[in-house]
């Protein structure tokens, strides 16, 4: 075998322990991550009845009569069950994003470390803003409008199964729509694009938040604008924070060429 065959040979097995040991490395992770979960799931599972209720309670205080329905034998209980997963995996949230982060850091400079560090909090922080901001907020505006047109002679009777599918996708919209500041920012941070051309970029943005409001928002006009008003002005929050991150870096750089 030739020199350069050895040298070959010896690139592809380093490049196959790299790759085998990165695979190690996430199965570690989401092996943490599952573990995470199911601990705060079977610690939460006693109070599912009393989770169900406070997740109910936007609904419960317009609904006429003040009760749900359940239209299939297994609803009663599989749907508490089914909601505290979900509770435990917002719970979990914090430990979910330092396992990704923690997974993707040893490939960061020590600069880019220094930076991940707040974004990595301030996306936890946004995530549970969004949260927040669904149910204190959109679920009472949208249940009042959906329960208050209701045509003469029709009673609204939901069922607790579709009310969970219902909450569950607007309140991951809104957790996800609400990281659009940490986006933009790792955006201009990787050097694809500029806050200057993001600035420009405004009236596309303006109209891309309802496009997508509409394709993550039931079907009306106020939960579609309740969510994209609030993505154009994280969007202006995110071009903020990627000119104080630039002008951060360019400082770092500034007192690095100084020394």
């Amino acid at each position: 075998m030739t020199e350069a065959e050895e040298t070959k040979a010896t690139e592809e097995d380093l490049a196959e322990g790299t790759l085998l040991s990165h695979l190690i490395e996430l199965r570690n992770r989401l092996l943490k991550i599952v573990a995470t979960v199911a601990v705060f799931f079977v610690a939460l599972l006693p109070w599912s009845a009393d989770i169900f209720a406070i997740a109910s309670e936007p609904l419960m205080a317009v609904l006429p009569g003040g009760k749900m329905i359940a239209t299939e034998v297994a609803s009663p209980l599989l749907t508490p069950f089914k909601l505290t997963a979900y509770v435990a995996l917002f719970a979990a949230m914090p430990v979910v994003l330092y396992q990704v982060w923690a997974f993707v850091a040893p490939g960061l400079y020590k600069k880019e470390k220094h930076f991940a560090m707040p974004l990595l909090g301030s996306s936890i922080v946004l995530f549970y803003l969004g949260v927040a901001f669904a149910y204190y907020l959109v679920f009472p505006l949208i249940f009042k409008f959906f329960t208050g047109i209701a045509p003469v002679g029709v009673e609204v009777q939901t069922d607790i199964a579709k009310y969970l599918d219902f909450i569950t996708t607007i309140i991951f919209a809104f957790g996800l729509a609400f990281e659009v500041p940490i986006a933009t920012v790792l955006v201009v941070w990787t050097g694809l694009t500029t806050p200057r051309k993001l600035s420009k970029a405004r009236p596309y943005v303006f109209l891309g938040a309802f496009v997508v409001g509409m394709f993550l928002t039931p079907p009306d006009v106020i939960s579609q604008t309740l969510l994209a008003v609030p993505v154009y002005l994280l969007f202006e929050l995110g071009i903020l924070m990627s000119r104080i991150f630039a002008i951060r870096e360019k400082d770092s750089a500034q007192e690095a060429e100084a020394e």
